[in-house]
C-alpha cells in the first residue's frame, strides 16, 4: 500500500452494517419517517415503513430474519407516522399533505379517514372498550379523535403549539409539542387532559414513549428524547422526588479537542413490551439500550454511515428494527444522495433484559 494507506488523513468511512444485523430487503428511496410492528393478535411479524419518499412499504419478517416485500401504498406528499389498528387488518398513514388513509390490506384500498389544517404529525390507534378511534396530532396545534367510519372527528382538543410527537398506550396519551410543551391525557369514558407538564430538558423534544409500571399492569410514565442527546424519564405521579432523572446520551468525544462532547439528536424511544427496558436511536448513528431502573447501559451499537432515525420492537419483544438515513441535523451540506436508506433486524431479547431483578 504506497502511497498513502495507513498514514491517510482521510476518515476511514463508517461500515453501513457494522452490527452485522439482518437487512430488510427493497427499503424506501428516502429516510424512514415512522416504523411499527404488526400487532400481537397476529400470528405472523409484519413490518411497515413510512418514508419521505411518500410511501408505505410492508414486509414479512420470517423466523430466520429474510424479509419478503408484501405491498406498497403512496401518499401526495411525504409520510410522517404510521400505526396499525388492533386487529392488524389496516394501517393507518399520516402525511405532510393534511390526511390520514386507512390502507385496508385485505384489498390493498386506502380511504381518507382524517383530515387536518397542516400536516398531521402523528397518528395512534386506541381501542377502549367503548369506542375505537385513531388519535391525530398536527401542526395545526389541534388533536383530534375520529371514528374511521365517519368523516367528521369525535372530539378535538386544542393543544398549546404544534404537535411533535405523541405516544398512546390504553388509557394514557402523551402529546409533545413546540415551545417543550408536555400534555398529558387520559382515554377512558372518553379522552381528557389530565395535566401539563414543563418539561424536564432545556431543549425541544422530539420523540416519546409511554412506559408501564414494574408489574406491567398500566401505564405510569414516558420517557422523552431531545435533540441535546438526552432522554427524562418521567413518571405522572412520582413515589419519590428521585423517581424523575435525565441522563445522557448519543454524545461522542470530540477527537479534535479535549473535553468537548458532540452532542446528537435522540431521534427515537421504544420501551421493550416484556422487559420494560428501553431502547434509544440517535443522529450519532448508533442505537443503545437501556435499564431505566438499575440506570445502566445494557448494551451500545457499532456506529453505523448514517444517522439512526427510528426503530421499534415487534410484539413479543424478540426483534428490534432500526432504520438509518440522512436526518439533515448537519445541515445540507453534509447530505449524500448516493447513500441510500437501509432497515435492518437485530434479536434483542436477551440483551434487554434489566440488571435489577427487584
Amino acid at each position: 500500500m504506497l502511497g498513502g494507506g495507513l498514514f491517510s488523513n482521510k476518515p476511514v468511512a463508517a461500515p453501513t452494517n457494522p452490527n452485522k444485523d439482518f437487512e430488510v430487503t427493497q427499503p424506501p428511496d428516502d429516510t424512514v419517517s415512522a416504523m411499527a410492528f404488526s400487532p400481537a393478535t397476529m400470528q405472523q411479524n409484519f413490518l411497515i415503513a413510512g418514508s419521505w419518499d411518500n410511501s408505505v412499504r410492508c414486509w414479512e419478517v420470517e423466523q430466520s430474519g429474510k424479509t419478503v416485500p408484501k405491498s406498497m401504498q403512496s401518499m401526495t406528499m411525504p409520510i410522517l407516522d404510521v400505526c396499525w389498528s388492533d386487529d392488524g387488518t389496516k394501517v393507518f398513514m399520516a402525511s405532510c399533505d393534511k390526511q390520514v388513509k386507512c390502507w385496508d390490506l385485505g384489498s390493498n384500498q386506502t380511504v381518507q379517514v382524517a383530515a387536518h389544517d397542516a400536516p398531521i404529525k402523528t397518528c395512534h390507534w386506541v381501542k377502549a372498550p367503548s369506542y375505537t378511534c385513531i388519535m391525530t396530532g398536527s401542526w395545526d396545534k389541534t388533536l383530534k379523535f375520529w371514528d374511521v367510519r365517519s368523516p367528521v372527528p369525535m372530539m378535538t382538543i386544542n393543544l398549546p403549539e404544534r404537535a411533535y410527537c405523541a405516544d398512546v398506550d390504553y388509557p394514557m396519551a402523551v402529546v409533545g409539542t413546540a415551545s417543550r410543551g408536555i400534555v398529558v391525557y387520559k382515554l377512558e369514558g372518553k379522552p381528557e387532559m389530565v395535566k401539563s407538564v414543563d418539561s424536564p430538558l432545556k431543549y425541544q423534544h422530539r420523540c416519546v414513549a409511554i412506559f408501564r409500571d414494574k408489574k406491567k399492569q398500566s401505564p405510569t410514565g414516558f420517557g422523552l428524547g431531545s435533540v441535546e442527546g438526552r432522554v427524562a424519564i418521567h413518571y405522572i405521579q412520582p413515589q419519590s422526588s428521585k423517581d424523575n432523572f435525565t441522563f445522557k446520551c448519543h454524545r461522542q468525544n470530540n477527537s479534535g479537542t479535549m473535553n468537548v462532547q458532540d452532542i446528537y439528536a435522540v431521534n427515537d424511544i421504544k420501551f421493550h413490551p416484556v422487559h420494560g427496558t428501553l431502547a434509544t436511536v440517535g443522529s450519532d448513528a448508533t442505537f443503545a439500550y437501556w435499564d431505566k431502573d438499575a440506570r445502566t447501559k445494557l448494551k451500545s451499537s457499532e456506529t453505523l454511515d448514517q444517522p439512526i432515525t427510528k426503530c421499534c420492537f415487534n410484539s413479543n419483544g424478540q426483534i428490534f428494527a432500526y432504520s438509518t438515513g440522512y436526518d439533515w441535523s448537519k445541515g445540507h451540506e453534509y447530505n449524500n444522495p448516493a447513500k441510500k436508506p437501509q432497515i435492518f433486524l437485530k434479536p434483542c431479547f436477551e440483551d434487554l433484559k434489566p440488571k435489577s431483578s427487584n
